[in-house]
């Protein structure tokens, strides 16, 4: 009999909704981009090592929205994000306001130190001191600077010092041609340019594998030298072929919704674990 539905907690819950699907857990991990190690600690009710209540809310809900589940069930199981501390502040806006004790200023002190009264202070201050002043300080002309003194000399410009005249060479002197170097000639004794044929490097072992599938699976191929040749979700009907030296390593998420052939043979799936499958194919 199957276990109660109110028995199972949320992980649990994720866990059979994803197997129902035929969904490997490191399809789901690529699918919404969150790390395999999180998946799988939701998945085992490991509430606590995940980062706080409302990543793990979400996480669950964007699980079951890719299942295309209700997500009710399973949040109702999860823990409640704890309350934020804004309640505290409500009340404080209440209380009412109380000045702090201290020495006040007298208004009439608050007025005099305004910049507007100063500034008209100092404008009234200049002007008296301009009206207090003797007439005819203000309009005073310059006297007129003296003249220099005769005896010194006047300044005479400068002459820049000529130039040095040229070294001209002995006319007895004639140029020297330099020798042109002849074009070296090949040697008529070198030997004819022989063609031979180009060999082939012998090809690698390459092994042939044939995919196809009738629902979406999750499919992961690296060959002998560990570099992948595919790993993405295959939609139904798809068909593949991959080359590459053997032995190929299989991850299958779907095992009973995928084909597969390798060298023209099938190979068999059918010891396939919760649905999912790895093999070597050699």
């Amino acid at each position: 009999m199957a276990e109660p539905m109110k028995d199972k907690t949320a992980g649990a819950l994720l866990r059979e909704a994803r197997i129902a699907q035929g969904m490997h857990i490191a399809a789901m991990s690529a699918a919404i981009k969150v790390a395999q190690r999180k998946l799988e600690l939701l998945e085992a009710d490991r509430y606590d090592e995940l980062p706080d209540a409302t990543f793990t809310r979400a996480l669950a809900q964007t699980m079951c929205r890719v299942l295309k589940v209700d997500a009710e069930p399973v949040l109702s199981r999860l823990p409640q994000p704890r309350p934020s501390g804004l309640e505290h502040v409500a009340s404080g806006l209440n209380e009412p306001f109380r000045e702090r004790p201290g020495r006040h200023e007298p208004r009439d002190w608050a007025v005099l130190a305004s910049p507007v009264v100063w500034g008209t202070a100092l404008l009234l201050i200049a002007a008296l001191v301009v009206f207090l002043l003797p007439p005819g300080v203000l309009t005073r002309e310059p006297t007129a600077p003296s003249a220099p003194p005769a005896s010194q000399p006047a300044a005479q410009p400068a002459v820049p010092p000529a130039a040095p005249p040229a070294v001209e060479a002995p006319a007895s002197q004639a140029p020297v041609a330099l020798p042109v170097p002849q074009a070296i000639e090949p040697a008529a004794s070198a030997a004819a340019t022989i063609t031979l044929p180009v060999v082939a490097p012998p090809l690698a072992s390459a092994a042939a594998l044939q995919v196809r599938t009738s629902a979406a699976s999750w499919l992961q191929v690296s060959d002998e030298r560990g570099k992948v040749l595919i790993a993405r979700i295959v939609q139904p009907g798809e068909s593949l072929e991959l080359d590459g030296p053997a032995p190929l390593r299989v991850r299958v998420g779907n095992a009973s919704g995928t084909q597969l052939s390798f060298r023209g043979r099938p190979v068999n799936l059918a010891a396939a674990r919760d649905n999912t499958a790895n093999v070597e194919l050699k």
